[in-house]
């Protein structure tokens, strides 16, 4: 089968791979019709991701046809349309009962690793590294589902691929994000970063009873996206974000605000941000948090930060001062995707929301790797990126 495989920094290429087997009696093998490029998978183009190996699958948006179900899978059956979670779930651990899918205790086989950088280690996901189970991604002709009877959700006919695709991780991580905050009629949120899941979690904050929304970005057709979903929008390329902010909430900050970009916020926003990326360059440093920080500022008094930008490892001068001084919450997570199925497929079938209005390009795997350049150095008006393989 045809695949998009991971080779270096910067080095995705579209290869023949060998096709996926059921190896486990509740495993399935899905016929991928629909995956999509993640934000986070930049990280993986861009080399911020540890213990990846060359020739890894990668992709963790993935929908498509059960074509194959291990003799234990009771749920699925050849012909189902379903969607599949970025996490990896039993369904039976700890966690698992208690609604915190991507904390599973079972799908992470190198779980000893995670825990030496984590200090205990999450769920398994697809298409991301060694550090969370070598999984294959979805970026590919075809998809083996380990716990097949927990994690896909099936959907309905009526329902197009584009509209139910990102039920396997920007909707519920946008929602999550918005979830997090806590909403109460009157407030206004803060959201960094108008990428696909920052659109996410405006229209989420929307329909969790936001009342103001205030977005923050500097690319021109995000920013416009954000507007078309009923956001204030900040540039911060011209704009003092906190001076902004605290004019807007008259002095009182945002009650919630939202972390949308995590890992590499953009050198453009800051002194600091420009010396975090001198140190991740140098080793000196892993993560780039000038977001992070301007959030905790932006907060008002025991409001609630709200981070759903993926971070790797430690990060340095954190106002951790401010946060404790003034009373702030902090919620954050890998998505429990499986959590939020249920509620979010009956808002898309509603029609309280279709998340296919985040999509700039379609194309085939073969465009794959051009394509990933292009979200990279958002060219070209991308926002979000869907495969048809």
């Amino acid at each position: 089968m045809k695949a998009l495989t991971w080779h270096g920094k910067s080095d995705i290429r579209c290869e023949s791979v060998p096709d996926p087997e059921i190896q486990d009696g509740r495993d399935a093998i899905i016929k991928v019709t629909a995956c999509a490029i993640c934000g986070s998978d930049l990280h993986i183009f861009d080399g911020m991701i540890p213990d990846m190996h060359s020739g890894d699958i990668v992709g963790h948006e993935t929908m498509g046809e059960v074509v194959e179900v291990g003799k234990d899978n009771r749920k699925l059956k050849v012909g189902d349309r379903v969607v599949v979670p970025f996490t990896i779930s039993c369904g039976e651990c700890w966690f698992c009962k208690r609604g915190f899918f991507s904390a599973c205790e079972r799908s992470n086989p190198d779980r000893e690793k995670a825990a030496k950088l984590w200090g205990n280690s999450p769920a398994g996901l697809f298409g991301y590294s060694h550090l969370l189970g070598g999984y294959s991604g979805g970026q590919a002709e075809y998809l083996r589902v380990p716990f097949a009877d927990v994690g896909p959700i099936k959907v309905p006919d009526h329902l197009t691929d584009e509209q139910v695709l990102f039920l396997s991780d920007i909707f519920p991580t946008g929602y999550m994000a918005a979830d997090f905050c806590n909403i109460q009629p009157g407030d206004t949120i803060a959201i960094w970063g108008c990428g696909p899941v920052g659109q996410m979690a405006i229209r989420s904050a929307f329909l969790l009873g936001a009342e103001r929304v205030i977005a923050i970005d500097t690319v021109p057709e995000r920013l416009a996206l954000a507007r078309e979903g009923g956001a204030i929008t900040l540039d911060f390329a011209s704009d003092d974000i906190y001076d902004r902010i605290m004019e807007l909430t008259r002095g009182r900050g945002a009650d919630a605000c939202i972390d949308a970009v995590g890992t590499e916020a953009d050198a453009m926003s800051g002194v600091d941000a420009m010396i975090d990326r001198v140190k991740v360059a140098t080793f000196l440093g892993t993560d780039r948090p000038h977001v992070l920080r301007q959030a905790i500022h932006c907060c008002r008094n025991f409001g609630t930060v709200s981070i759903v930008g993926v971070y790797g490892g430690f990060l340095d001068k954190i106002p951790f001062g401010s946060a404790i001084n003034r009373g702030l919450t902090f919620r954050m997570a890998q998505t429990p995707v499986q959590a939020y199925l249920p509620t979010l497929l009956e808002r898309i079938e509603r029609g309280d929301i279709d998340p296919s209005f985040v999509i700039t390009h379609r194309a085939t795997l073969d465009e794959g790797p051009d394509l990933y350049k292009t979200f990279r150095d958002k060219k070209d008006g991308c926002i979000k990126v869907v495969l048809k393989p």
